[in-house]
């Protein structure tokens, strides 16, 4: 997959999580899920995009890793929301699933970016 996919898996992954969020109940648990998972969910796509920008390797692994950390997160809400019972787990798995392998996606080109900037 190349920079250019990654970018638009990556924002349509957004897009598909404010959909979700949007759709939550209108309860306390509901309205701090929506805010967090709109927000690490936009940050894992504007991140990538900065991170695509990098001057240098050193900035490119710092983004990198905040893109990681958002992915993370992002699945954590997903997997709340399923916990909680908040919506069918057949509607909320596969934007899970794919947090998940966003995760393992950026965690590898961390490595592969760590390993080429020790060169």
């Amino acid at each position: 997959m190349n920079a250019e996919e990654l970018k638009k898996r990556t924002k349509d992954f957004a897009h598909r999580c404010v959909k979700l969020a949007l759709e939550l109940p209108q309860n306390p648990l509901g309205n701090l899920i929506r805010e967090q998972l709109i927000r690490s969910s936009t940050s894992v796509a504007s991140n990538y995009r900065a991170a695509l920008m990098a001057q240098t390797k050193a900035v490119f692994i710092s983004k990198i890793s905040i893109v990681i950390e958002e992915a993370d997160e992002s699945e954590f809400w997903l997997e709340f929301i399923m916990d909680e019972k908040l919506m069918e787990g057949s509607r909320v798995l596969p934007l899970f699933n794919e947090a998940h392998e966003l995760t393992s996606i950026f965690i590898t080109s961390r490595k592969t970016a760590q390993k080429r900037k020790n060169r």
